[in-house]
């Protein structure tokens, strides 16, 4: 009797320790180096099984047998697996992979919208970004799309990026007008808006931007039409903000709303979407005298308070632009032989 008690327990021991030494071995492969070579971007769909999901990441290299990893995450992990895009660094172990998976720690995408962009043009990015679902129907109103860079998981739909991105515009919007400089004969922060639109379509450095904001309240002030030849340019693209020539003599006379060339004041709805340094220069401009501006050829401009020196300027620009190849083509350049008042 005594002898099978002590049979009994010597197999219990090599049990243990056979269970104990294959528990080491799966746990040594579960912690071993994977055979991924470089970071790579993964999707696991909605409603795949453990099994499909183990035999993907076999296909995409990530691990080495989906058996294995369907035994390891049902015996040391017993939560699911999550749907998504997920990001799995170069030689990932095991479990390394399973705790991405059952963590949703989800590989996020960026958008980045630049500043001066029309809301088509928004549109196009958002169309052409990998990842994203549905369809946009209709294009957003100008100026309600806030430029900057927007995070974003694979599956989020168009919809939600738009609907982000103009909470931010209004968000931001209110805010900076809350702040303004109080002597602005602005009625409302949509007429900021339309402002910071012709600022950002102006200029490109960003110090300019509240000095360019002073030469168009000093002509509104005077009763001066502003003469914005982006303005021009969003009246001739119908709304998209895009002219693949330079602008004629002809064009400024274009019957538009939108064309500070033939009407005065503000236009009626921005031309493009501003960004927060341009939304921040029409709410805080320089203190200027001056009421034209013509490029320099650096990519900036050259600013006067009078006539007689903008025509000077603008016909030292002229000179330049001759004797550069390619010539620099700024969104206000015209073909006009002397500047407009």
């Amino acid at each position: 009797m005594k002898r099978a008690w002590f049979m009994f327990l010597v197999g219990l021991v090599i049990m243990g320790l056979a269970t104990l030494s294959f528990v080491s071995i799966v746990a040594k492969k579960v912690y071993d180096f994977g055979p991924l070579q470089e970071r790579k971007q993964v999707v696991i769909e909605q409603g795949m099984t453990l099994r499909q999901v183990g035999q993907k990441l076999e296909d995409e290299g990530i691990i080495y047998n989906k058996g294995f990893f369907v035994f390891a995450t049902r015996l040391f992990y017993r939560q699911p697996v999550r749907a998504g895009e997920y990001s799995f660094p170069r030689q990932a172990s095991l479990k390394t992979v399973i705790h991405i998976l059952i963590s949703g720690e989800k590989y996020m995408r960026r958008l980045t919208v630049p500043e001066g962009l029309t809301s088509y043009q928004v549109v196009q990015l958002i169309d052409s970004a990998e990842g994203l679902t549905g369809h946009i129907v209709k294009i957003p109103p100008n100026g309600s799309l806030l430029p900057e860079t927007y995070y974003y998981s694979y599956g989020d739909s168009k919809s939600l990026i738009v609907s982000r991105m103009q909470r931010a515009m209004e968000d931001t919007l209110l805010q900076l007008w809350e702040n303004r400089d109080s002597s602005l004969p602005l009625a409302s922060p949509q007429e900021a808006l339309v402002l910071a639109s012709l600022i950002e379509k102006e200029t490109s450095v960003p110090e300019e931007r509240a000095h360019i904001a002073s030469v168009f309240y000093n002509r509104l002030a005077k009763g001066i039409k502003l003469q914005s030849d982006p303005t021009v340019i969003y009246a001739l693209s119908k709304g998209k903000g895009v002219l693949d020539r330079k602008l004629t003599s002809k064009d400024l006379k274009t019957q538009h709303p939108c064309n500070t060339y033939v009407v005065k004041g503000l236009p009626p709805e921005p031309i493009a979407n501003p960004g927060r340094d341009a939304l921040e220069a029409a709410l805080h401009p320089q203190d200027t005298d001056d009421l034209f501006f013509v490029a320099n050829g650096t990519g900036g401009h050259t600013f006067a308070v009078d006539y007689k020196d903008h025509v000077t300027n603008t016909r030292q620009w002229k000179l330049y632009r001759k004797s550069v190849q390619p010539p620099i083509k700024p969104d206000h350049l015209k073909d006009t032989e002397e500047p407009a008042p």
